[in-house]
């Protein structure tokens, strides 16, 4: 099966720890790119309440068959008991942009 570019999407309790699981994806390549967006508020249920925190987003650019290692790497590395990891395909891109993503990975 041919790899497929993918986004994945986590969000950290602080910018050490964005930072630190960006620096890891990228240099094991399960990741070609890391964006890391600052301040956003999160609102959520857990154990029964509503709760708000400002976290900051990854938006990881990979490719389909990083998945598996790049999320038990997230998970070795977050703090949160349950971390969010969500994959969206794409669907389409810049043709020489989705190959650079899978030139960069694994």
């Amino acid at each position: 099966m041919q790899a497929k570019p993918q986004l994945v999407l986590t969000t950290c309790p602080d910018k050490e720890t964005a930072q630190d699981i960006a620096w890891q994806l990228v240099d094991l390549q399960l990741a070609a790119c890391v964006n890391i967006i600052a301040a956003i508020e999160s609102v959520y249920r857990w154990q029964d309440k509503i709760e708000s925190e400002t976290e900051y987003l990854l938006i990881i650019k990979t490719q389909s068959g990083c998945y598996t290692e790049l999320e038990n790497t997230i998970q070795a590395l977050h703090p949160y008991e349950l971390p969010e990891v969500v994959a969206v395909p794409i669907e389409a891109g810049l043709p020489a942009y989705l190959d650079w993503i899978n030139n960069n990975t694994k």
